[in-house]
């Protein structure tokens, strides 16, 4: 299955070989098992100011700086664009509330494959559309060792965030690599479209509460069911 893949890939973008030099991992969803926090708190923050988000949108809008997904919610709800001031500020009600729930705790798996991948000579780099602090701060504390602050992309550094391909081209730069030379290793939609665009072998991990298909028609090259079965099979990817 794995070689079948990874020729479609090839043959979808004219590369010649397939020699992954390092991996690009998302964080919420990925990394951490904070999906439910931010679904909660996204629903909590937006229903203070008039308007509704059900946890299903909250994971399909997950990847979008938190400025962008507001504006998008005012833009159908309200019928009017939000300047970027009054979205911060409403993206800062988030932020308190999603400060106040239980930890997230690493994926099971998650630890297990970055060791096997650092191991193996590769570069791990996280890119990720969250501007939460408390997260941000917590990755190295929670995986030390295996990620370095100079190669991770954030909401903060990035124009525009996914879908668009910015973000993972920025990943790909801070690690001095070719799209065929990594991999990327998504749960969300928006995520997975957005390492598609930049031409990376793209793995789907289903953690969450959307169908396989979702991210399969967003361009998946795999899915997997977890980030335990992710590093199960990283042999096979190597």
């Amino acid at each position: 299955m794995y070689e079948r893949n990874i020729d479609k890939y090839l043959k979808k973008y004219g590369f010649g070989e397939f020699r992954p030099k390092a991996v690009l991992f998302d964080m919420d969803g990925v990394l951490f098992n904070s999906m439910p926090n931010h679904a909660v708190s996204w629903c909590e923050s937006m229903k203070q100011y008039g308007l509704k988000v059900s946890p299903k949108e909250a994971y399909e809008h997950e990847g979008r700086t938190g400025v962008s997904t507001i504006k998008i919610l005012a833009r159908r709800q309200w019928g009017r664009e939000l300047p970027d001031d009054e979205a911060r500020k409403m993206y800062k009600t988030k932020t308190a509330i999603f400060s106040r729930c239980p930890k997230a705790e690493n994926m099971p798996g998650a630890e297990e494959a970055m060791k096997k991948i650092k191991k193996a000579g590769l570069k791990i780099a996280v890119v990720t559309g969250s501007g939460q602090n408390t997260l941000l701060s917590n990755l190295q504390s929670h995986f030390p060792g295996l990620i370095s602050e100079q190669l991770m992309v954030t909401g903060f550094d990035v124009k525009h965030g996914k879908p668009d391909p910015e973000p993972y081209l920025k990943g790909l730069a801070k690690v001095g690599v070719r799209p065929n030379e990594a991999i990327v290793v998504e749960n969300a939609p928006l995520g997975v479209r957005s390492a598609v665009a930049a031409k990376i072998f793209t793995i789907a991990v289903n953690t969450g509460p959307l169908s396989d298909d979702t991210l399969l028609d967003e361009g998946a090259n795999l899915l997997l069911p977890s980030m335990q079965a992710f590093c199960d099979n990283l042999d096979k990817l190597f």
